[in-house]
């Protein structure tokens, strides 16, 4: 958040506020950020875009080779549900007893309100209120939400930074899953810290605190530490498979690179795109193409296609979860498990 400082010179007295209080705890509205963020998908977009040759870029959409694109949203939509599974290991040991099913239809929704909504959180708020029906279980449905997401940054961090060392430096296969190992070893041992100094937060808390009550929910995950190293395993092979689809989608377009370019070049437009700069990370996704794969010899065409393509797999899982959102409009809460019979694993 952008900060003031008063730099008055003339006004030492003790009454001159902090700049917090000058703020008078004013927020920017709800419409400045969409303002912004669709100011900066478009500015993204046109810097992209400039010079461009379209009559290649569209020539490359047009003679795509279906069978590799058709793949490619597969796989994307494959690794969402592998995704669902992995929220519904960190959601289930702290109450919510639902099927693994549930875990991925609700994923699959939120999928489909981060496409809609102009907030980069928007699907996960949904997801919150769809598991739970009171505020506490939605908060407690939230923290499960952030600890997905954590061990989801924490495997990309994982892949994209094997990745770019084996390239960097020509690190054989070995090596480089050497290199993996330890960076996976560096994140599993930062959960274990964070969450075994749990006891430690509730120790200096007042007994009656509202944060001491909600953060001691999350016990089960001290006394389990294996479900946050679980969840970077399911993650990393989200994050993989991610690579995957693209690739695969890549080839629909002619673009033939080893994996171990996507495993880099992928997992570090992804952080990038985690940024709340632009909608959806347009503009980031495919600039981001275009920057990463031109030392690969990729034309910027192609590579602005291939983002492109990666929007393309976005927007269809999205579209699916939408689908599912319709199919089953009804709340349940927590107690509730019943759900369609196609949903249940």
């Amino acid at each position: 958040m952008p900060s003031t400082a008063d730099s008055t010179p003339t006004s030492p007295s003790p009454t001159v506020a902090s700049p917090v209080p000058e703020a008078n705890g004013r927020r920017l509205p709800g419409w400045a950020g969409l303002a912004f963020r669709l100011t900066a998908t478009l500015g993204l977009m046109a810097f992209v875009l400039r010079g461009i040759d379209w009559q290649s870029l569209l020539g490359l959409l047009q003679s795509l080779d279906w069978r590799w694109c058709i793949s490619g949203l597969l796989t994307a939509v494959f690794i969402q549900i592998i995704a669902g599974i992995r929220w519904s290991s960190l959601a289930r040991p702290i109450g919510f007893e639902h099927t693994t099913g549930y875990f991925v239809w609700r994923f699959f929704e939120g999928l489909f309100f981060n496409l809609c909504l102009p907030s980069s959180i928007g699907g996960d708020v949904v997801k919150a209120y769809r598991l739970a029906e009171t505020t506490s279980g939605r908060l407690l449905a939230g923290c499960t939400i952030l600890a997905d997401r954590l061990t989801g940054v924490s495997a990309l961090g994982v892949l994209a930074g094997a990745a770019l060392l084996a390239l960097r430096f020509q690190l054989s296969p070995v090596v480089t899953l050497a290199v993996g190992g330890l960076l996976l070893s560096g994140v599993l041992l930062f959960f274990r810290l964070a969450v075994g100094s749990l006891d430690w937060l509730l120790d200096r808390l007042p007994a009656h605190h509202r944060l001491r009550q909600f953060l001691s929910q999350l016990l089960p995950y001290q006394l389990r530490p294996i479900l946050m190293s679980r969840a970077v395993g399911w993650s990393l092979i989200v994050q993989a498979g991610a690579s995957v689809s693209v690739a695969l989608l890549a080839r629909a377009l002619g673009v033939n690179l080893g994996l171990g370019i996507w495993f880099s070049v992928v997992p570090l437009i992804a952080l990038a795109m985690v940024l709340p700069i632009s909608i959806n990370g347009v503009g980031l996704r495919e600039g981001g193409m275009a920057l990463l794969l031109s030392p690969w010899g990729v034309a910027r065409e192609q590579a602005i296609a291939v983002g492109l393509l990666w929007l393309l797999a976005t927007v269809f899982t999205g579209l699916a979860g939408g689908v599912l959102f319709l199919l089953d409009r009804r709340p349940h809460g927590p107690g509730d498990l019943t759900f369609p019979a196609t949903a249940d694993q």
